[in-house]
């Protein structure tokens, strides 16, 4: 029986297969270069206040927590979290698992300047198209889902079309790859993307293994000032936070309550 990533995995290649048939790929070639031009992630993850910036997610729904925020209006959220003083945002663009849509996306590029992270299992060049047609300003990319050479085209094709990546990974044997590809942003998730187990003192033990020229990011399982005190006491540059935020009945307060911790 296969993991749970293994089923995701399986279904984004149904799911861009049929995409590419109902936006063919030069018709994506031209929206992308008619977006708006990118915003740097990394910029926004190394300049301002803070110890550790922070990267505020709009999740509606996760395989593990099921629906997390029933009153979802995307754009309102990335609304919220800019005005507190998020660096950058994610947005989840997963349908069949999380609940996302590229129109997200859309939507929140129209209302907010904040950097904007496509958040998918990204596994072929087609969907970087689709996230800079939709105002991307940087991908997620993940280790576990895509070999080392996967890895490194699918950075650089990223880069070739002006965005930035941030280069994720759970098992500490898929570290070197993520490193050999000059990603500037790397994400280390405390989450188990097979058994969606998670474990805040991950990304902690494997900071210690990146060199310091990268912008870490800790993902996953960050609920609290302490935990943000933990992230910064291991040299961790950023945070990127969800399903804690997205469970708060006042969003801008939960942002900064955070980013004066941070």
């Amino acid at each position: 029986m296969g993991t749970i990533l293994d089923k995701i995995l399986a279904t984004k290649r149904s799911e861009i297969a049929e995409a590419q048939r109902q936006v063919p790929r030069e018709m994506l070639v031209d929206q992308a270069a008619a977006a708006p031009p990118p915003r740097s992630f990394a910029h926004a993850l190394t300049n301002g206040p803070g110890r550790v910036r922070l990267i505020a997610e709009v999740k509606k729904a996760s395989p593990s927590a099921g629906i997390i925020r029933e009153a979802f209006d995307p754009a309102e959220i990335a609304v919220a979290y800019a005005s507190a003083g998020a660096a950058c945002i994610s947005v989840l663009t997963d349908r069949e698992y999380f609940q996302g849509d590229l129109e997200f996306l859309r939507q929140i590029r129209s209302r907010v300047e904040t950097p904007l992270l496509r958040k998918d299992f990204i596994v072929d060049h087609y969907q970087l198209l689709e996230a800079r047609a939709a105002g991307a300003d940087c991908v997620l990319l993940i280790a576990e889902c895509l070999s080392p050479s996967e890895l490194e085209e699918l950075h650089h094709a990223a880069l070739e079309l002006g965005m930035e990546t941030l280069i994720e990974l759970y098992d500490r044997e898929n570290l070197d790859a993520v490193l050999a590809t000059g990603g500037k942003i790397v994400g280390i998730n405390n989450r188990d993307l097979r058994t969606f187990v998670t474990d805040l003192e991950h990304t902690i033990r494997l900071r210690r293994e990146i060199p310091e020229d990268r912008i870490v990011v800790g993902e996953s399982g960050i609920r609290t000032a302490d935990d943000v005190d933990r992230l910064a006491a291991a040299g961790v540059q950023a945070m990127l936070v969800g399903e804690s935020l997205m469970r708060q009945d006042n969003l801008s307060g939960a942002v900064r309550d955070l980013i004066e911790r941070a």
